[in-house]
């Protein structure tokens, strides 16, 4: 069996390194999502007053019946921890409609300007939506491309012999024989990270990739069994519609008051038809409290705050174990030493792939100078486009950053283009390995990641109020480690330039 699942590892990881490389840069950045979108938004304070949630609730009512008195839906997320550090409100006019996300000052109820930006959580949804591509198209590529990951990582344990003695072995400066050796430390040191992320992962789009189990079962065409499906796991609690009778809302208070003995501290509070007499408000609670993501839900009449229906959380075993699974994916419950194990994980996730594409292109290298050939034109021309996707992929997101704090905060459509321009950046980056040797092109784009990464405390202190000097007094740590985080990569891109032009790659 080994000799035949080390040809299927390898070109497993050939067909679809680069994708899995950029999901995984992404998701990484993923488990800091949050302090990324409070760099991206200088604007939002520091810390958040320490109110009650009923009176943070109640300024969020006051400013959404001065601002959305005719929208159809309201939904206020509270600051309950570390992934909604800050009052925000959103509302829909009407059906259909995106909802026009507002942040508010805790203690007063008054609106902050914030520029538009999609920040941490962009780079987050980027590694599952793939941004340009349709939800569907997304879907089916993350499906195969999670697929393909869990069976290099299976293969590849199967394929090598001295897997795990191989984890205490790395030997610098031996050209392919260093990158193999890279390889299975990466490997090895977050296998358990690396399969649960790949499973996980998979059980994520289960609905999608696997939706004949669902007709199977209704008997029904997969549209119309997934809809069936979803109906029945994700039921409607309390459906209505607006009377038209306009009727005041019941004090906000006197609802969270009834849904705490209920399950805890609520996150998310939804009102629908606020100021009609048909109005119902429905709480939800932290997601993010344990591994498990779920949470009570609870619906109450809008106008008397009588309660109308409750689902609580883990009510069935197997979505107990779905939500188990998710739970651990995104490691929203983590605390601070846990996110950074998250954290150095998905970096070693990327430094196995990253590691595993350049062994590729090395041992076909060897291969032919061995022989006295020139490798072929496609193996050459992978070799070339390997530092486009390793090394340009973080000068785009440098490229990111750097639009965030340069773009005019009004401009139409802001957000998408700082979108655009990280992938403007990749490709750019992939254009110029194209046409540059190899050896040269890493040196010169570790040396633009190295810049881009590293100069950013320096844009930061030329465009905003809080720099180093203002973060670091202030212990406003969250845009203080961003800065530094940022300096500490741009050192390591510029190790990285230097070791290249000593050893020629």
């Amino acid at each position: 069996m080994r000799p035949a699942m080390a040809p299927l590892h390898t070109w497993v990881g050939v067909l679809f390194g680069w994708l899995l490389y950029f999901m995984f840069v992404t998701g990484t950045a993923g488990y800091l999502d949050t302090e990324i979108d409070r760099w991206m938004r200088p604007e939002l304070p520091a810390t958040h007053v320490p109110l009650p949630p009923e009176a943070q609730a109640a300024n969020a009512i006051t400013y959404l019946q001065a601002h959305a008195l005719g929208a159809r839906r309201w939904t206020i997320y509270l600051p309950v921890d570390r992934n909604e550090p800050h009052l925000r409100v959103d509302w829909s006019p009407r059906a259909g409609d995106s909802p026009q996300p507002v942040w508010l000052d805790a203690a007063t109820g008054r609106s902050i300007a914030v520029r538009e930006t999609t920040g941490g959580q962009g780079l987050y949804q980027m590694h599952w939506r793939l941004h340009y591509l349709p939800q569907a198209w997304a879907e089916g590529v993350v499906t195969i491309a999670s697929t393909a990951l869990l069976l290099a990582l299976l293969t590849g344990i199967v394929a090598h012999r001295r897997f795990f003695a191989d984890f205490f072995t790395f030997r610098p400066g031996k050209g392919q024989r260093s990158w193999l050796d890279a390889h299975n430390l990466a490997s090895v040191a977050s296998l358990p990270f690396q399969l649960m992320i790949s499973y996980s992962g998979l059980v994520f789009v289960m609905f999608s990739f696997m939706p004949l189990i669902a007709s199977a079962w209704y008997g029904l065409p997969p549209g119309s069994a997934g809809r069936a499906f979803y109906g029945e796991l994700f039921p409607p609690m309390a459906a209505t519609q607006a009377s038209g009778r306009p009727a005041p809302l019941v004090p906000i208070a006197q609802v969270l008051e009834r849904a705490r003995p209920h399950g805890g501290a609520v996150a998310v509070i939804d009102i629908q038809h606020p100021g009609d007499a048909n109005a119902r408000i429905t709480t939800t609670g932290n997601f993010a409290a344990g591994p498990v993501r779920s949470a009570g839900i609870l619906v109450f009449e809008g106008t008397s705050g009588r309660l109308l229906a409750e689902r609580l959380a883990g009510q069935s075993a197997p979505r107990t174990a779905r939500d188990l699974w998710l739970g651990l994916h995104e490691g929203l419950f983590a605390g601070p030493l846990l996110r950074a194990l998250y954290l150095l994980s998905g970096l070693l996730g990327c430094a196995m792939i990253a590691t595993g594409m350049v062994l590729w292109t090395a041992k076909r290298r060897e291969r032919a100078r061995r022989e006295g050939n020139t490798a072929p034109w496609g193996h050459r021309l992978v070799e070339r486009l390997n530092v486009g996707a390793i090394l340009g992929l973080p000068i785009a997101m440098a490229a990111y950053f750097w639009a965030n704090r340069l773009l005019p905060p009004g401009i139409a459509q802001r957000a998408q283009l700082e979108v655009d321009v990280l992938f403007v950046a990749w490709l750019a980056a992939f254009i110029h390995a194209a046409f540059t040797a190899p050896a040269t092109a890493w040196r010169i784009q570790a040396w633009c990641a190295a810049l881009g990464f590293g100069a950013i405390p320096l844009l930061n202190a030329a465009t905003t109020h809080r720099h180093l000097g203002q973060s670091l007094p202030a212990g406003d740590w969250v845009m203080a480690g961003f800065d530094l985080g940022a300096l500490a990569l741009g050192m390591a891109f510029a190790l990285w330039a230097m070791a290249a032009a000593r050893r020629g790659h």
